[in-house]
């Protein structure tokens, strides 16, 4: 065969013309928009289901610091295409800095300073998605649909994978113990967080009058699975925040009979999955057998799919009909007062049911509301009749934070302080480490500051929001134009955040959080629609003319140096900690094979990297008393003392030492006083307590003449 022939471009006969188009052909065909959705929302999943829980220090720290770097990155990005345009949302991300520096700064006075190093590296990293978001919208304003996708993808990713370890609990999780949904966070009430962010985007796709009809019908089937993670989560949290942010979506976006439309049919498919779900031992116990849970979870699966196939034939039939035949402005109006009715006659309802219970309406109102508010109320039943119960603990978290912050009005108790100042005030057994409501948490940690600093900061992020949505005077007025609409959205899913947050701790839940400060950063930063973001202009070319830097440049140039500097000195600072937790644990590994040189070389290594954290020093007084320097090791516990004199664990340490290794009663008790005055209910503590008590009244009787 010659060159010639083997250089033919030509396609054999019969073969499709498309397997012989150019590369570059066929990514010029693919949408921006599209490739932002998949990127964004692989991204905003990685960072859900590599963090988890936020409770987990290495994966925690990996993300924190994936944040900082692509948060560095791309504000450096933005200034250096920014040019000489207003920075919209300037002043919101500033006081977010604030916030930020506040909480670093709180280690000067926090009850535990090495909690509070954690919280700041959070916070900041939470600021990088804050900032990532501003920057995103100077970048590319015209892909706020991919964005919003983006978020939607994210959520059905996560919600599928929570699905999963019911449908295969041997593969996923075989070790749960807990019938309710808590994969991939650890926490039910996060998981249904996770799917009720994506309801406001579901309505948003299966609504919009735009985009392909087969693309707009999967979020029918989306939906569905949102709703059915939420139920199995048994999240009451997540529902009312759901239930709100798609009021908030109807109030203020004129597509609402397609809403209903996507809504009603993805509602009545997981109340059906459901329901059955709630009726299977296997799915609605816990403690059930791993062969119990596979065989029903199969069963789930197979209803799982039976739903996602009829929603998404309701969706492309939807479409197809209201393709033909469009409802007319008279049918819509009827439709509206019917959906208005029917939601009236919810409450009034539910009104006539309590008036003829047995305590009457005034009766049932006062028991809910008891139930609600008392913090000595009893916890509801962890099964499915959860969803309808009114009582709940967090009215006693509340209350331990309140007088934690009422302790110290004005500054608190440092970041992260709420678990450490608790036991002060407690009345149970429980380790809560967070107060489960935003408000509470910041009050009890930062005081009052720290709630005047968030309320500045909200009043600054609503006013560029309010703006850039048209939510102003005479916005009805306004052109609901697709770009608005999906701005709209956007603040739907800040509102579902907003208010799931005031109820739980899903704030300190870095796949829940990141989303929702990704979305209110763009809300932030993208201005008025009217504004020179929004030029017509060919996005690719508009873009990489701002990207190059001229003479007059250098200062944005150098602007954009300092803020990648910024990003990874706090990417370095959130390393620290992990390094002092590795550190520590080799050191402890190296004393057990009695390598008590390089383990004390490991412990030196812990202290450099955390000086604020009390557990090299706890590995000190281990290693030092392995080698019979008993003297050293109650000097390192009395510097875990003095490091932090509010926190009662050094203080238990250090009378454990003195009671059960130097055999000293008398001073076992000095320092159980502290103690137990931090943490009164502490089972340790009183056993030393009683323990010493017996020893000291023992000496005293043997030394009597």
């Amino acid at each position: 065969m010659s060159s010639h022939a083997a250089a033919d471009p030509r396609p054999p006969a019969g073969w499709p013309a498309v397997a012989w188009r150019r590369p570059a052909e066929l990514l010029a065909r693919v949408r921006p928009d599209a490739v932002v959705t998949v990127a964004l929302g692989l991204l905003l999943a990685a960072v859900a289901l590599g963090a988890g829980g936020g409770l987990q220090l290495g994966p925690t720290t990996r993300v924190e610091v994936g944040l900082e770097a692509a948060g560095g990155l791309l504000g450096a990005a933005a200034i250096l295409a920014g040019g000489r345009r207003r920075m919209h949302g300037g002043l919101a991300l500033a006081l977010f800095g604030v916030l930020a520096a506040l909480t670093a700064v709180s280690v000067l006075w926090s009850v535990q300073p090495d909690d509070t190093w954690l919280e700041a590296n959070r916070t900041l990293s939470y600021l990088a998605a804050f900032g990532g978001g501003i920057a995103l919208v100077r970048l590319a304003p015209e892909r706020w649909s991919g964005v919003l996708g983006a978020t939607l993808l994210a959520c059905t990713i996560v919600s599928v994978y929570a699905l999963t370890t019911k449908v295969f609990p041997g593969a996923l999780a075989p070790d749960e113990t807990y019938a309710r949904l808590r994969e991939p966070f650890g926490y039910w009430n996060a998981v249904g967080l996770m799917a009720a962010l994506g309801i406001p985007g579901c309505l948003w796709l299966g609504a919009r009058r735009s985009g392909h009809s087969a693309l707009n019908a999967l979020a029918y089937p989306a939906c569905g699975i949102l709703l059915v993670a939420i139920l199995l989560a048994y999240s009451r949290g997540s529902l009312l925040a759901a239930v709100i942010g798609c009021a908030f979506w109807f109030a203020v976006v004129p597509l609402r009979l397609r809403g209903v439309a996507v809504l009603a049919p993805s509602a009545l498919g997981a109340v059906l999955v459901t329901t059955w779900a709630f009726s299977q031992d296997a799915l609605s116990k816990d403690n059930v057998l791993l062969d119990l849970r596979t065989t029903t979870g199969h069963e789930l699966g197979v209803a799982l799919v039976a739903m996602v196939l009829a929603l998404g034939a309701a969706g492309l039939a939807v479409g197809f009909l209201t393709a033909r035949r469009a409802p007319g402005p008279q049918v819509r109006r009827q439709a509206g007062v019917w959906i208005l009715l029917v939601l009236a006659l919810i409450p009034l309802g539910l009104a006539v049911g309590l008036a003829f219970s047995e305590r009457g309406l005034g009766g049932s109102i006062s028991k809910g509301w008891t139930e609600l508010t008392d913090p000595n109320a009893r916890t509801p039943a962890n099964d499915p009749g959860r969803l309808t119960a009114v009582g709940s603990v967090r009215s006693r978290y509340f209350n331990e934070a309140l007088k934690i912050g009422k302790a110290r009005p004005v500054l608190g108790a440092g970041a992260g302080g709420y678990a450490t100042a608790r036991p002060r005030f407690r009345n149970d057994d429980l380790d809560v480490r967070h107060a489960h409501g935003y408000a509470f948490q910041t009050f009890a940690d930062l005081g009052i500051l720290g709630l005047a600093v968030n309320l500045a900061l909200l009043l600054a992020w609503w006013r560029p929001a309010r703006r850039a949505t048209g939510l102003g005077r005479g916005w009805r007025a306004q052109p609901f134009g697709p770009e608005r609409v999906g701005l709209l959205t956007l603040t739907a899913i800040v509102v579902v955040f907003g208010v799931h947050s005031f109820v739980d701790w899903t704030w300190f839940v870095p796949g829940t959080a990141v989303l929702a400060l990704l979305c209110a950063g763009w809300l932030a930063g993208r201005g008025p629609q009217h504004d020179a973001l929004a030029a017509a202009e060919p996005p690719r070319r508009r873009l990489r003319e701002r990207l190059r830097i001229g003479a007059r440049d250098r200062p944005r140039l150098a602007l954009a140096g300092v803020l990648v500097a910024m990003a990874a000195v706090a990417a370095w600072a959130t390393v620290q900690p992990e390094r002092a937790v590795n550190a520590g644990d080799d050191a402890l590994q190296l004393a057990s094979d009695r390598h008590y040189d390089a383990a004390l070389a490991a412990i030196a290594d812990a202290r450099s990297a955390d000086p604020l954290s009390v557990e090299p020093l706890f590995d000190l007084a281990v290693v030092e008393g392995l080698k019979g320097r008993q003297d050293l090791a109650r000097q390192a516990l009395e510097r875990a003392v003095r490091l932090q004199p509010q926190n009662p664990t050094p203080w238990l340490r250090l009378a454990d030492f003195e009671l059960n290794s130097a055999g000293q009663a008398a001073r076992a008790l000095q320092v159980l006083g502290p103690a137990l005055y931090l943490d009164p209910r502490s089972p340790l503590g009183i056993n030393l307590f009683l323990e010493a008590s017996r020893q000291a009244a023992g000496g005293a009787a043997a030394g009597a003449p």
